[in-house]
């Protein structure tokens, strides 16, 4: 079997909803980090490429038809190069990475791109077809995130609560406090700071050139989502954002962003032929269902999925990133799985809270920064795992090379 190898990792600064990336279109976002690979890696012989594989979670505006697709093109590709949209919603770009890992150890191909695109900013409203005749009806549905279409069914079945919602239901059922949760949120914020300080988004980072409303070019090179000003007393005044009884604030939970991210992924054989060079080998993705009322839990299920597929402990995981949907699941999740709330080794850079949650970029994102992180300290690995919407959780491992 093959070994599936990440030679190289980029990403765009996140933006904020309505902020610096907000101008520029799903598609253009997503060939970004795809064209900086292009032009990082000269050696390489792009035809070469057997699938991109990216993941998008909208899919409802110009990320529609295949986005990876588009953004292959857009980037320059060669127009035989294929390419696959992928959506599990918030896992949606490691689960991209999954795909072209699997593909190389299955034999099926060489030479993988992999990642995610999601551009909150410019999710669309979505209109439903009349059902009937002459109807005068018109239901209108924001896409930028949660349920729209809902079925009766399903609601019945499962509910269909907001991700707020089912973030409350988290800190409930495994009695998270307020208190800890606004902890949680400043770490995240303050270790985001830290790391900025110290330069260590310059090996992930692809900076981004726009224009200003003046028609001045400059440069976008830095996570405009952070909010370092934070502080206990600043968080402990959000109101809980499905009421003052409820503990999940803004202040505590990720942000709504835009940005894009890809990596390439190769076989031993096909990084030796284009002069690559393996920086971690892919060793296994793990995904998981729990009840949808409860999704935020569903990453420690996937963990406990991954470690037993892999053979390998916690103690032996020298970097841990978690998106930070809320820091209610996140706490959820660290507790059952016996890790301390302000380990070090988890989110050392900060996390989703304080940077920002792309959704169909988000999974490519967390094993970028695993990456990188593996590397300044030398450890061998790092695990990578996050929570999906309507209840799965999707966990990684990756071996520092």
């Amino acid at each position: 079997m093959s070994e599936a190898y990440i030679c190289d990792a980029l990403r765009t600064p996140i933006g904020r909803y309505g902020g610096s990336l907000a101008g520029v279109r799903t598609d253009d976002l997503a060939a970004l980090p795809l064209r900086a690979l292009v032009d990082r890696h000269p050696g390489v012989d792009w035809s070469a490429v057997d699938e991109v594989f990216y993941g998008c979670a909208n899919q409802a505006g110009e990320d529609n038809r295949n986005v990876a697709r588009m953004a292959a093109l857009l980037a320059g590709l060669p127009v035989d190069v294929p390419a696959t949209t992928v959506n599990r919603l918030c896992a949606s770009g490691m689960d991209a990475i999954g795909l072209a890992a699997r593909s190389i150890k299955a034999g099926e191909g060489e030479l993988m791109i992999a990642g995610g695109v999601e551009s909150m900013s410019r999710a669309p409203f979505v209109i439903a077809k009349a059902e009937s005749a002459f109807s005068r009806q018109a239901a209108m549905f924001d896409t930028t995130i949660g349920w729209r279409f809902v079925n009766p069914r399903m609601d019945s079945l499962h509910g269909t609560h907001s991700m707020a919602q089912t973030a409350d239901n988290v800190a409930a059922d495994f009695a998270i406090a307020r208190a800890d949760q606004d902890a949680f949120a400043l770490r995240s914020q303050e270790r985001w700071a830290k790391a900025k300080a110290a330069g260590r988004f310059a090996d992930e980072i692809v900076p981004v050139r726009l224009t200003d409303g003046a028609g001045s070019p400059r440069l976008f090179d830095t996570d405009e989502h952070p909010r370092p000003e934070v502080t206990l007393a600043s968080l402990a005044r959000r109101t809980g954002i499905n009421g003052p009884e409820f503990s999940v604030t803004a202040g505590n939970s990720s942000g709504v962003n835009d940005g894009a991210c890809a990596l390439l992924v190769a076989s031993e054989a096909a990084a030796a032929q284009h002069t690559l060079t393996p920086r971690a080998r892919i060793l296994a993705m793990a995904s998981a269902g729990v009840p949808p009322r409860i999704m935020g839990i569903g990453p420690a299920a996937a963990v406990r999925k991954v470690l037993a597929r892999t053979g390998l402990t916690l103690d032996q995981m020298d970097v841990i990133e978690i998106n930070e949907a809320f820091a209610a699941q996140c706490l959820a999740v660290l507790r059952e799985l016996s890790i301390a709330d302000d380990a070090e080794r988890v989110n050392p850079n900060g996390g989703a809270i304080a940077v920002g949650h792309p959704l169909g970029m988000s999974g490519a994102r967390l094993v970028t920064t695993a990456l990188w992180e593996l590397h300044r300290r030398a450890g061998r690995y790092a695990l990578c795992t996050l929570c999906v919407g309507v209840g799965q959780g999707v966990a990684m491992i990756i071996e520092r090379v």
